[in-house]
């Protein structure tokens, strides 16, 4: 069984880049055939060395290190289900529901937010007196009957079933007490504007790549309540508001303007999760739609990326870059001509890296070419 989630709250941020660690780097054994043991093994030495952040600031656990490590572990773990990449992402993910607000202990919890509640999320600044709250992540989970090996420090579950059944009630419980009944508002056709009284854009439309995240959030809610087969009522509410989500695409919906290249790649990785889930109609098409853009009128010319969706560049989060911006390398897998020049532009055959979020990515997609050659 797999895919019980973790809900977190907070504003999208930081681009992941590789990062300097002591750590033996990941190992690339090569572009083509399976995945190897060598590339799992090195992915799961690497991930065992990380230290989980402390709290959320700067949000960390959305789009910092910590939040893209510990994407990284489950889509690694949704690929190859080995049991060292699974505890390792418990341990990320029991230090981050024991950093929730209303769960942990001042000064680090206990805080009222702009609700005027000690609601249960996960403050990005502290150094506020009355935290803001914005868009949404959700950590990918798994579950199975077999006791734990790595202990119960928080009394979070002694199995792998009652662990993830703990952190599917405390997301569920994130999200009707913060994120359903006081920052979103859904009354246009389940379409996501945040609450007039937000103090973060209070009535505006929710920016595409932040209703992705909660999405995230939402997406793996639906797969652990089918999973659990324990609540369909649910089930069905948290998929209206994910269909009506992916109904549009732009920066901030129903407004057409296009997105930046950072961005972008959050949407398109938000895009790829709901195609792998394969619950929401997104089409293999649709995806080759996207990849073709990447291909045909991003990609500039070798290692060289526009900043925009359309092919133009601008300043901050749209200027060009030289690297592929992880969320784009799902896209991969639909332009088989592009692959080894997506994938070559950060990482090479033989070669070592540090991002783990680039190599998560590549692993899923080098999967999915081998699984398609052998069927």
């Amino acid at each position: 069984m797999r895919l019980t989630p973790i809900l977190l709250s907070g504003a999208c941020a930081l681009l992941a880049l590789p990062w300097p660690t002591s750590a033996s780097p990941m190992k690339v054994t090569s572009f083509s055939g399976p995945v190897t043991a060598e590339e799992i093994d090195s992915f799961n030495g690497y991930v065992a060395t990380l230290t989980p952040a402390a709290n959320n600031s700067g949000n960390e656990w959305v789009q910092g290190h910590t939040g893209e490590h510990t994407k990284a572990m489950g889509l690694v773990y949704l690929m190859a289900g080995k049991q060292a990449t699974l505890d390792q992402m418990i341990r990320f993910c029991d230090a981050v529901l024991s950093q929730r607000n209303d769960l942990a202990p001042a000064p680090l919890g206990q805080r009222k937010v702009w609700t005027g509640r000690i609601d249960p999320v996960w403050p990005n600044d502290l150094t506020q007196a009355t935290p803001s709250t914005g868009g949404s992540r959700a950590i990918p989970w798994a579950t199975w009957l077999a006791a734990l090996t790595i202990g119960d420090p928080h009394k979070y579950g002694a199995t792998y079933k009652e662990r993830a059944q703990t952190y599917l009630t405390q997301a569920d419980y994130s999200m009707s007490h913060h994120i359903l009944n006081s920052l979103l508002d859904l009354s246009n056709g389940k379409k996501m504007y945040f609450a007039a009284n937000s103090p973060y854009k209070g009535g505006d439309s929710v920016p595409w790549n932040q209703q992705m995240m909660f999405n995230y959030a939402l997406q793996n809610l639906c797969n652990a309540h089918r999973i659990l087969r324990d609540n369909s009522t649910l089930l069905g509410e948290y998929k209206s508001i994910i269909v009506a989500s992916l109904q549009c695409w732009a920066y901030a919906p129903p407004s057409t303007t296009g997105e930046d290249s950072n961005h972008g790649a959050l949407d398109v990785a938000g895009f790829a999760r709901a195609d792998i889930t394969g619950d929401y109609g997104i089409t293999k098409a649709q995806m080759t739609m996207f990849a073709n853009m990447f291909v045909d009128v991003m990609t500039l010319g070798p290692k060289e990326y526009a900043g925009k969706v359309d092919g133009t560049n601008g300043d901050g989060h749209a200027s060009p870059t030289t690297y592929v911006r992880p969320g784009y390398l799902f896209l991969a897998e639909f332009r088989p001509d592009a692959y080894k020049s997506m994938v070559g532009a950060d990482l090479t055959e033989g070669g070592t890296t540090t991002g783990t979020d680039t190599f998560s990515r590549f692993l899923w997609v080098k999967n999915q070419r081998y699984l398609s050659s052998t069927t």
